[in-house]
């Protein structure tokens, strides 16, 4: 039995982030858009081929987009049902993290939650249309794991409708649908950095503008809702307070901690990807068997391996594993609690359907550690384990 215990996951160290951490401290500019943050936003724009702007976090971007989804400040949201019947309505999965919800939401908005898919637990785009309503804005999208939703299908629904679509691609660094990454086909995306995440920078993220209409907007939202930004590309001869905003740069010490991550993004991939194949090959004695089902990853999807889940049976399945895996000093954990059925979701979002597939699986998928460091050692461990609890099944 190992003695140390094994971590759901462990954030990955290229070998760099100290010595541009040092370099970055050595400009003395360590706030906003500095040299290093620079670096990142030509390497995210190379890589993505698209305009991206640094972030403090993910969710950070999604608070952007909800800001430029509207003109001019928001109301504030309303507990008062009739009130909130007229506010501005956003489609959204319920089986995503609180953060795709809430910025929307601390704008004035509604999420109106729907169901997602069996097979790659992203929103079902079939059930999107019976959603939609004349206060409907836009359709914001979760790619799950790192796999991409149906998007043609989606952008067809948000062209007939005249809907935006925004991207939480919080899960999709190195990720494609169809050749194209994740993040850069609706006409806002965002991306996240924190630990948890394949590259990360602590805590940071990435709003993509792929819509340029939106981009001087963006610049103004981002810099506390002035247009330094412009002032320092000599475009206007002194700033000054011309929109709604935040502070959402990123110090400039975490895009040189993230700088060094890009640099090593192709080896943590493949490295992902090999720990992500062995549990795949893994488990598909007991998918076979019926004790579990393993992901799907649609053909037109290029997955980075973000995450290794299974889904069990029943509920007290999926508990008894958690706990025996801890026995055996290994975090093995679930997932989202649905928004819909959370007390802020039901104060602050809608559905106007039955949700029964993000309902089963947040009572049946359990992840499984996953970092980019875990050696064969390890796994075979975390095998062995699992072939013991399976015999009792």
């Amino acid at each position: 039995m190992i003695n140390d215990l094994i971590h759901f996951n462990r954030p990955f160290i290229s070998g760099s982030e100290l010595e541009y951490l040092k370099d970055s401290f050595n400009t003395r500019k360590l706030s906003g858009d500095g040299s290093y943050t620079k670096l990142c936003t030509e390497w995210l724009k190379k890589e993505y081929k698209t305009t991206a702007l640094l972030t403090h976090s993910c969710t950070a971007a999604l608070e952007m987009m909800a800001l430029l989804l509207q003109p001019s400040p928001s109301l504030t949201p309303s507990l008062n049902s009739e009130t909130r019947s007229n506010l501005p309505e956003i489609i959204m999965p319920s089986y995503t993290f609180v953060s795709t919800a809430n910025a929307f939401v601390l704008r004035g908005m509604v999420p109106v939650f729907v169901d997602i898919r069996r097979d790659t637990l992203n929103i079902d785009e079939q059930l999107i249309e019976q959603s939609i309503t004349e206060n409907t804005k836009a359709i914001c999208v979760v790619h799950y794991a790192g796999v991409g939703c149906e998007m043609d299908a989606i952008l067809n629904i948000a062209r007939k409708y005249n809907l935006k679509v925004f991207e939480d691609a919080a899960q999709g660094f190195d990720a494609f649908y169809k050749g194209q990454r994740l993040g850069t086909i609706g006409d806002l995306g965002a991306l996240s950095f924190h630990e948890t995440k394949n590259v990360i920078s602590g805590e940071g993220g990435t709003l993509f503008v792929n819509n340029h209409h939106y981009f001087e907007r963006a610049e103004i939202i981002r810099e506390k809702g002035t247009n330094r930004s412009r002032f320092f590309r000599g475009q206007v001869d002194k700033y000054t307070w011309v929109d709604i905003g935040s502070s959402y740069l990123p110090s400039d010490m975490i895009a040189a901690f993230l700088y060094a991550q890009f640099e090593k993004h192709e080896y943590i991939t493949k490295k992902r990807l090999r720990i992500w194949e062995m549990y795949h090959e893994f488990f598909s004695e007991y998918e076979n068997a019926g004790i579990v089902r393993r992901p799907v990853i649609p053909a037109e999807c290029t997955h980075n391996a973000h995450m290794y889940y299974v889904l069990f049976n029943s509920l007290k399945t999926r508990t008894l594993f958690i706990e025996y895996m801890k026995s055996r000093n290994i975090l093995s954990v679930f997932h989202y609690i649905p928004l819909h059925s959370s007390p802020a979701g039901k104060q602050y979002g809608k559905t106007y359907f039955e949700m029964p597939v993000t309902n089963d699986i947040s009572e049946t998928l359990v992840r499984l550690p996953l970092y980019c460091e875990m050696d064969d050692e390890t796994l075979a461990y975390i095998f062995d384990s699992i072939t013991n609890f399976m015999r009792d099944q």
